[in-house]
């Protein structure tokens, strides 16, 4: 079946226009409440001067008016760009400028905190306030919500599923963000596939705690709403929030990055939880052995499916629960449309347990960066058994990641090709480290780096954080490492903080740390 993006929302409306949509605290929406207000502000997308292809930012928390605003976007023919609402305004500022947003629809104490920068982004011409209603400082027209609802309803601009339906802003390694170019049929393709293998129903209720700037939380809504399931948006303080929400709600399914998980796993969780929280998934980095044991203990019942994706392909692999405690350490298989083969520098696949690059293709495979020629042709390469006898080259992504991939096809995780450690001659994997340091159960969490050594060529640097109960006890760390790991992968220096610095989509900020290690080093030896 081919739709576009908010086709899914009709789609799924099919179980019955008053089935539940979405649900943001006391405000809840059914399926044809939602498609009226999508419909409605779409019209008024396009009597705000909004041309097929324009970019519409979205720069707010997770509400009912962001959803609408999104799926509004696309119905109208635009490009949806989803801005994390953790981002400061000189992060929007380049968000906006970068591919040109001309609509934003944002708050207006957001609006009010970007009137320094709003200046300097001169495609902007509208801004939607969802709240109040209030002048600012810059020359943009300013538009209520109830006045953009209002608007005269107009032809919508024609699409079909190979337009861009977003741009979604990617932290990369080094650098600004990148936007990652996705069409309407990626992001349809992506939906069906997850709740293929997670088989999703219109009975699902899912929770929404990820940004819906990052592919793998605004994968979310779509999974949902192409299934005619209900989200419930959230927006959380503490952790125990999120248990506490499980629960009122009787949620299905939550997704979660590992730092949400190695939180949750060291909370109580009710018995009852477990009734109706049919599975939980994750991404966004390697689940640590310790954490997934902590949560199949306290969730007997609820299903684990660990998954791994990248934005320029949506969601590549995911392993079967049954397949847990045969495949330890596996992050998983292809995911249904997708093909996934390990390549050798040479260009060639791999034989099985061969370490080589991860290289995804299929319908997933995005279009590449946003006004970025040089990065996306480095990411964007022929499939490697493109056919010669076809005129036009197959791109898939080359993912940059080194992985193994068993006889059953099963894949594991190895590491980055510029996070890998070469000490001794060895290269090391810091998420073996890692796990090794998260075994210990005196750390919640760890990130283990490289840095310059004259011996060891790199000697291997763990920073980490203190579990609750837990003292900050180098001495007893290294003991306990040094009955998981060979000498080789032991961390020449183990540097302690209290928190770990996190990019825009919570996960753990390495690039950030790498450029902080100097001055950890030099604070340790003082």
């Amino acid at each position: 079946m081919t739709l576009c993006l908010s086709q899914l929302i009709t789609h799924g409306g099919k179980t019955g226009d008053s089935a539940p949509a979405l649900i943001d605290r006391s405000r809840r929406l059914d399926y044809g409440q939602l498609t009226e207000l999508m419909r409605a502000a779409a019209n008024g997308f396009i009597a705000a001067g909004m041309r097929k292809g324009d970019r519409i930012g979205i720069y707010l928390p997770k509400q009912i008016e962001t959803v609408v605003s999104i799926f509004a976007t696309a119905h109208a023919g635009g490009v949806f760009v989803p801005v994390n609402p953790l981002l400061k305004p000189a992060q929007v500022q380049h968000i906006l400028t970068d591919c040109d947003v001309r609509i934003l629809v944002t708050s207006r104490q957001r609006a009010q905190s970007l009137e320094t920068v709003i200046a300097d982004c001169p495609a902007l011409e509208a801004i939607v306030l969802v709240d109040e209603l209030q002048e600012l400082s810059s020359s943009k027209q300013v538009i209520s919500w109830d006045d953009l609802l209002a608007a005269p309803s107009v032809d919508m601009w024609r699409i079909i599923d190979a337009d861009v339906a977003s741009i979604l802003y990617t932290s990369g390694s080094t650098g600004k963000p990148k936007g990652v170019v996705l069409s309407h049929k990626n992001m349809v393709t992506g939906a069906f596939s997850v709740s293929e293998y997670l088989e999703n129903t219109a009975s699902d209720k899912l929770l929404a705690v990820l940004p819906f700037s990052f592919d793998y939380g605004f994968s979310q809504l779509t999974t949902a709403f192409c299934r005619g399931a209900s989200v419930v948006l959230m927006e959380y303080l503490l952790p125990r929030d999120v248990i506490r929400k499980v629960c009122q709600e009787e949620i299905t399914g939550l997704a979660g990055v590992p730092p949400l998980w190695n939180q949750l796993a060291g909370l109580p969780w009710p018995e009852t939880a477990t009734d109706h929280l049919r599975y939980w998934t994750n991404s966004g980095g390697a689940m640590p052995q310790v954490t997934l044991e902590s949560l199949r203990t306290a969730l007997p019942k609820t299903d684990p499916v660990l998954m791994y994706g990248l934005t320029e392909a949506f969601r590549s692999t995911w392993l079967p629960p049954a397949e847990l405690d045969k495949r330890h350490g596996s992050m998983g298989k292809a995911i249904p449309n997708a093909e996934i083969m390990v390549v050798n520098d040479d260009g060639g696949i791999c034989a099985p347990d061969e370490i080589g690059e991860l290289v995804h293709r299929g319908s997933l495979v995005s279009l590449g960066y946003w006004n970025n020629p040089e990065k996306t042709a480095a990411r964007f390469k022929p499939a490697p058994h493109h056919q010669k006898e076809l005129v036009m080259e197959e791109i898939a992504v080359w993912s940059g990641d080194r992985v193994r991939c068993d006889e059953d096809g099963y894949l594991y995780f190895v590491g980055r090709r510029d996070e890998m450690i070469k000490t001794s001659g060895y290269r090391v994997s810091p998420n073996e480290v890692e796990e090794a340091l998260f075994a210990t159960g005196m750390v919640s969490e760890a990130v283990a780096l490289g840095t310059a050594d004259k011996d060891l060529g790199e000697a291997i640097v763990a920073i980490v954080v203190a579990t609750h109960d837990s003292e900050q006890d180098t001495a007893a760390l290294s003991l306990a490492c040094r009955q998981e790991l060979a000498n080789f992968m032991l961390p020449k220096h183990i540097i302690w903080v209290a928190d770990m610095p996190r990019n825009a989509n919570g996960k753990i900020d390495r690039a950030g740390l790498a450029q902080e290690l100097p001055a950890l080093l030099k604070g340790l030896q003082q």
